[in-house]
């Protein structure tokens, strides 16, 4: 006789009583958001995975590095990043945008996405429960 397990379900199942309290209730989870892309499919998706955790009761940051600081420039009509942000910060999500990496590209924080440090990035890796790049 063999026996197979579903490795998708078993995930999933674990993932979903990882999320649960003791009352049997969702459990909201602390995750950092790290984007070093300026593909704008990747980071549109990004914010949109960002924005749907938030909506779930999570608490979410963003932290742009590298590519991924030109974030607002490579928002397009098919992919409206700029959009996703904005929803993102006025449901209370905070993005962080690595000032080095935006010097070298002769950028300015925004109000959107103010200049941070790797100080800010540390602080986000140490406090999440978890960490997802894109």
């Amino acid at each position: 006789m063999v026996f197979t397990i579903s490795a998708i379900s078993f995930a999933q199942d674990a993932g979903n009583c990882a999320r649960m309290n003791n009352a049997g209730e969702k459990k909201a989870m602390k995750i950092g958001i790290v984007v070093y892309s300026n593909d704008a499919e990747t980071v549109w998706n990004a914010f949109r995975l960002a924005n749907y955790s938030q909506s779930e009761g999570d608490t979410v940051s963003v932290f742009l590095l590298g590519k991924g600081v030109e974030a607002q420039k490579i928002s397009t009509n098919e992919f409206n990043i700029t959009g996703q942000m904005e929803d993102f910060a006025v449901s209370g999500g905070k993005i962080f945008a690595c000032g080095t990496c935006l010097r070298l590209r002769n950028q300015e924080g925004t109000n959107l996405c103010p200049v941070s440090s790797l100080s800010d990035l540390y602080a986000i890796i140490r406090t999440s429960e978890k960490i997802l790049t894109f």
